[in-house]
């Protein structure tokens, strides 16, 4: 029996390798929002005219760090390490775009 459901979770966790200067990424995992393909669309036409915070706030809902996840902490993240949102774009639209395949 198959076990794709034809209406998937409103979210979906995954771990971002955030890169960090001189050193390895760190693994942390965020919660995400599943977009279907048209949403998708829209957001990947709206996201030009938004800064890396509004973007972020708009594809992630949560993290397991241990400071809370507000605007604030998405903030001090994406300046403490510029390639945080990058990294977490790309890590989303893989997600939601290409099939993992498992071995």
């Amino acid at each position: 029996m198959a076990k794709l459901s034809l209406t998937p979770s409103p979210t979906f966790k995954t771990m971002v390798g955030i890169p960090v200067a001189g050193g390895k990424p760190v693994d942390v995992e965020f919660t995400f929002k599943h977009r279907t393909k048209d949403q998708l669309a829209t957001f990947l036409a709206e996201r030009a005219g938004k800064t890396d915070i509004e973007g972020f706030l708009d594809m992630v809902t949560g993290w397991e760090l241990e400071d809370p996840f507000n605007e604030e902490s998405v903030t001090k993240l994406t300046q403490n390490y510029p390639g945080a949102s990058l990294a977490t774009f790309r890590v989303y639209i893989d997600e939601l775009v290409q099939a993992k395949i498992k071995n």
